[in-house]
């Protein structure tokens, strides 16, 4: 569905997702959000630490960018918080999908940056590198994989034709 290193999603930090949502909604009118309510990324590490994080996480797609909304619940270490002090909204990352996430932990090393966040969750395996100095905001690289495909083209499959009925549907 996205090719490699191709941005597929733009990702913000939100105070309060529901709010979040309904902004979306009616401001840009994109939809149907699937949500995530408690997400706990498993092996999550940060800034090479173990860490544990709970999150409440919203996705739809918007033309050819999946948009993410993040809120995060927990007081913990994260790069949500390093970039988005609570109580505050902000464009927080760009994502793209690779075929060999352990080439680009080794392409961002080579540059100086290191792994900010990561975890593997689902069958799913994600790095955040912090190039915030560079472009203004974090980079997230998936490991392309069938249940980011199918997340992926679940979302973007109930897009298409969108009618604006059932504007939230909840996973997971």
């Amino acid at each position: 569905m996205y090719k490699t290193k191709e941005v597929m999603q733009a990702a913000y930090v939100v105070d309060d997702l529901d709010a979040a949502i309904e902004g979306w909604l009616k401001m840009e009118q994109t939809g149907p959000f699937f949500v995530i309510r408690n997400a706990a990324p498993e092996n999550f590490r940060y800034r090479g630490e173990a860490a544990e994080i709970v999150m409440d996480i919203a996705f739809c797609q918007a033309g050819p960018i999946q948009v993410e909304l993040i809120q995060p619940k927990s007081t913990g270490p994260n790069v949500y918080r390093d970039t988005a002090p609570a109580e505050t909204q902000i464009y927080h990352h760009q994502c793209y999908i690779t075929d060999d996430l352990e080439a680009e932990r080794k392409r961002f090393a080579a540059m100086g940056i290191e792994v900010a966040q990561e975890a593997d969750t689902g069958g799913v395996q994600f790095a955040y590198f912090d190039t915030r100095h560079l472009i203004g905001c974090m980079t997230e690289v998936v490991q392309r994989g069938e249940a980011m495909d199918g997340l992926c083209k679940m979302i973007a499959d109930a897009a298409v034709d969108w009618d604006g009925s059932n504007p939230i549907r909840m996973l997971g």
